[in-house]
């Protein structure tokens, strides 16, 4: 693992008995979700909607998106603890992971009755709640250390229990989700209590028996990886070999093995000597799906750099960078701000990757560097508006996007609670709104169109009248099936397509 780069500093130096052997996981087994005072993501509302009669509008053969479900209490009044700030499906979809401010994870599990369904309707129920990560101080730096959860990861199952990555500023953990439904009783040693009985006292001896108990989800902390991050991750990937993952801050992205807590291998650092000629910062990075030695990171600067860890350690020097001159015509004082890159997504195939910049969301070919081969706008018509979304900051929120699971099609969010999805192979786009109104039984949602100026039409919204603090910036789908998860505030939405 030496040749991976360099090592990063940890702050307190490790045992030496623990360089070559895993320490074993010192967290307690179990773990329980710190509750939020108004409103309990964990007691999500959960409102399916039965999908067989809705109607559907003409559609020339395109997919029309319906309702299915929403989770979240509907109260107007939102706590901060309660907002979504990642969502992400497990490989095969049956699992989908929420994760919010407040430091909790929420599993939702396919409820097999709508998978088995005619037409298959994607509905979930809640699996487990627990809290991952809790407030943290750190006294060196006089620095709070949030509970957030930024990004979160599936590890691919290998057997019934599952395992997933998540990550706040400073801490990524790894969690174990398994299920019991049985319980040992009759034991020897030990009174039913759990407390150790006297040997003295055994006078026969028993043999343990299997009770029968109601299933019991339990989410357990395996591993701890810390001290290794100067400033805040902000992402963070499993490698294809199912081993190690990166793990990605401002300035630097460490390489870990996943049964090792007490160092990693610092394989990017683009800090300069002097912080006063910093130019760029990494704003997102990601492993390639099928080749374990290649990653991408991203940067405030639009640009796009792919890595080759068999050509060095330290991947300072990039083997491909993709980045897309820009039009002298567009040139303006925001120009740098909304070319920065909030998120990149390699393909399912690995031939391919999206970036999304403020404004438009681009698709590359790893094979070209030049240009990117697909260029979607987003929402183009706040181009005339960045002055005031400057000095609302709303210039610098950081919106993510998806594929889906054949890579012919993407989704990215946008404000007023607007997502969009581009079909790729007829070249036309939608766009669709989240919004608590369509919450009934069979409803298709409506396609919703801005009007930046002149008369308005039946059914349009002016771009004066949209509201800014309404804003998808998490999005997943399905990897197999028309099933998407878009959050909004503090509630999910789970959309499906028809036909």
């Amino acid at each position: 693992m030496g040749r991976w780069g360099r090592q990063s500093p940890v702050l307190e130096p490790p045992d030496p008995q623990l360089a070559t052997t895993p320490p074993p996981p010192t967290l307690p087994p179990r773990t329980f979700m710190r509750q939020s005072s108004i409103t309990k993501i964990g007691n999500m509302l959960n409102t399916a909607i039965n999908m067989n009669g809705a109607k559907k509008p003409a559609s020339n053969g395109e997919a029309s998106w319906c309702f299915s479900q929403i989770k979240g209490a509907l109260d107007d009044d939102v706590t901060d603890a309660d907002i979504i700030s990642c969502v992400e499906f497990n490989h095969d979809g049956e699992l989908l992971a929420t994760g919010d401010k407040g430091g909790r994870v929420v599993i939702f599990q396919r409820d097999p009755a709508s998978k088995a369904a005619n037409p298959r309707r994607g509905e979930y129920n809640v699996y487990s709640t627990f809290q991952s990560h809790e407030p943290e101080f750190d006294y060196l730096k006089s620095l709070e250390i949030e509970e957030k959860i930024n990004k979160i990861r599936w590890l691919q199952q290998k057997n019934p229990v599952h395992f997933l990555l998540s990550t706040n500023d400073k801490t990524v953990k790894l969690w174990k989700v398994s299920e019991r439904d049985k319980s040992f009783e009759g034991y020897n040693t030990k009174e039913e209590n759990g407390l150790i009985r006297d040997p003295q006292n055994v006078t026969a001896l028993r043999v343990p028996s299997v009770k029968q108990i109601p299933l019991l989800v339990e989410a357990s902390p395996r591993r701890t990886f810390a001290n290794a991050h100067t400033y805040h991750i902000n992402s963070i990937s499993v490698n294809s070999d199912q081993e190690t993952f990166l793990s990605a801050d401002d300035l630097r992205i460490n390489l870990w093995h996943l049964e090792v807590v007490n160092q990693s291998y610092n394989i990017v650092d683009i800090k300069p000597t002097n912080m006063e000629e910093l130019t760029e910062v990494i704003t997102a990075a990601e492993f390639h799906p099928t080749e374990c030695n290649v990653f991408v990171y991203s940067s405030s600067k639009g640009t796009i750099r792919l890595c080759d860890m068999r050509s060095a350690a330290l991947c300072d020097r990039h083997s491909k960078q993709f980045e897309e001159p820009e039009n002298p015509t567009n040139r303006s004082f925001f120009s740098e701000i909304i070319s920065s890159i909030s998120d990149v997504k390699l393909s399912n195939s690995g031939r391919y990757m999206i970036s999304r910049d403020y404004l438009s969301i681009k698709v590359w070919d790893l094979h070209m560097e030049t240009k990117p081969i697909e260029t979607y706008p987003v929402h183009e018509y706040l181009r005339a508006k960045l002055c005031s979304l400057y000095e609302n900051d709303c210039i610098f929120d950081k919106f993510e996007c998806c594929w889906n699971g054949k890579d012919s099609s993407i989704m990215t969010g946008s404000y007023n609670n607007f997502f969009r999805v581009f079909d790729r192979n007829s070249k036309k786009d939608v766009t669709l709104e989240a919004s608590r109104d369509i919450i009934k039984p069979k409803t298709v949602l409506k396609p919703r169109k801005v009007c930046t100026g002149g008369k308005r039409k039946k059914d349009e919204i002016s771009v004066d009248c949209l509201d800014f603090n309404k804003k998808i910036l998490h999005t997943a789908w399905h990897p197999e099936e028309n099933i998407i998860a878009v959050a909004a505030t503090n509630n999910l939405f789970i959309f499906q397509d028809k036909f």
